[in-house]
């Protein structure tokens, strides 16, 4: 009786057992199918986008799936037309274990060749802003983790203007970013815990940036530098003959800049630089005289500002202020065009004086030349300015003193 007994619960096991393996096994063949399903539907359900997804592969070990072959086009109804926005051929959302050490779970997302565009709609500029918060909530649904990090491997960043003659077509290609700590889950004592890096290539031209930040501030707050080397402006012709009606035979175009920023404020400069510039050869030939004449105007400018020991065109453009309400000084960036014409040439790198300590920095602003000319006329406002206050003050005193006086009036007639 006993041994019978035994056997039959020895049975059950066995029968309990062998269910849940199978109904682990059933489960982790119909979860990729399962997941994919949502996902395709998700990408369905998105107001003014139509996406797919190829397939997903699930790593429960590792705590991970992997997106195969995703597309997302933006539709316009009322044109019955789609244009590609989006598109990647994997990526791999998981658990970020560096995170997870440091007792944070926080997720990690890798994107492998992803292609985003830009379009300038007449409904710029909130259409890229638009596109931006879009995107974000794609992946918000995608990822039901908070991300700390970010891969980006090969990656095309591309902007189109299809209502310009001729239409505008410029891409960020090979681009390489990894962002790191975005949600401070490690090193949570420093400042700036957050780290950004990108590399990318733009018409034969290197693009490298370095980021510091801090993503949870109330105020942004970052330290940045970025350049950008040997553009070829030849491959740029599109865009010049689109928005400045010129053709460039020659030039080689460089970038160089700072920004910081911490509460509410920010300082900065951008130092463009422009070698071997020529907008006029054999090529315009063609050109009406109209243009022949725009293309001498802008070629003379180049070369009364290019400084001829070295044959480049450059400046340097300082800014700071508040993020509310940002502040350019227009006089000291031509007065910068004009010193490195006559005087000097701006050296072609980042002069590594903007942090984050710099942007609180008050100092006084010494005037140049052009800005002890042009800026008398704002001096005078000043002082315009002070004086009316000073009378509107005044005025308020005398104010005050005459209901004063009015007051004691009053009381001695009452008694």
């Amino acid at each position: 009786m006993t041994t019978a007994k035994t056997k039959h619960k020895k049975r059950t096991g066995v029968i309990i057992t062998i269910s849940l393996v199978v109904l682990l096994v059933t489960g982790r063949l119909l979860l990729p199918y399962i997941v994919l399903n949502y996902l395709n539907k998700t990408l369905a359900n998105m107001k003014g986008y139509r996406g797919h997804i190829e397939d997903v592969d699930i790593a429960l070990i590792r705590g991970a799936y992997k997106i195969d072959s995703i597309y997302l086009h933006k539709v316009d109804t009322a044109k019955d037309k789609e244009t590609p926005f989006f598109a990647a051929s994997s990526v791999d959302l998981s658990v970020e274990w560096k995170a997870l050490f440091h007792g944070s779970i926080v997720g990690e997302m890798i994107f492998e060749r992803p292609m985003i565009r830009f379009t300038k709609d007449k409904v710029e500029p909130k259409q890229v802003r638009n596109d931006s918060t879009g995107f974000k909530n794609l992946l918000d649904d995608f990822m039901p983790l908070k991300v700390n990090r970010v891969e980006i491997n090969d990656g095309e960043i591309q902007y189109k203007d299809e209502f310009s003659k001729p239409k505008v077509d410029l891409a960020l290609t090979h681009t390489y970013a990894q962002a790191l700590n975005l949600r401070n889950s490690y090193d949570s004592a420093a400042l700036l815990p957050a780290s950004l890096t990108i590399r990318a290539d733009l018409y034969e031209g290197k693009l490298s940036l370095n980021a510091k930040l801090n993503p949870l501030a109330d105020d942004p707050t970052f330290d940045m530098n970025a350049d950008l080397k040997h553009t070829n402006l030849v491959k740029l012709n599109e865009f010049f003959q689109a928005y400045a009606k010129v053709d460039v035979n020659k030039g080689d175009f460089g970038l160089y800049a700072e920004v910081a920023a911490k509460k509410g404020n920010f300082a900065g400069y951008v130092k463009p630089l422009i070698q071997d510039l020529d907008v006029l050869g054999k090529e315009d030939r063609k050109d009406n005289v109209f243009q022949k004449m725009w293309e001498g105007f802008v070629g003379t400018v180049g070369e009364v500002f290019r400084n001829q020991p070295k044959d480049q065109v450059a400046t340097k453009v300082e800014f700071k202020g508040s993020l509310k309400n940002p502040d350019t000084n227009v006089w000291s960036a031509i007065y910068n065009v004009l010193e490195n014409a006559f005087i000097q040439a701006l050296q072609p790198s980042i002069d590594h004086e903007i942090n984050i300590a710099s942007v609180d920095t008050k100092k006084e602003e010494k005037k140049n030349f052009l800005q002890k000319i042009f800026d008398k006329k704002d001096d005078k406002d000043k002082e315009k300015g002070k004086a009316e206050k000073k009378k509107e003050k005044e005025k308020k005193k005398k104010e005050k003193e005459k209901k004063k006086n009015n007051n004691k009036e009053e009381s001695s007639n009452n008694v």
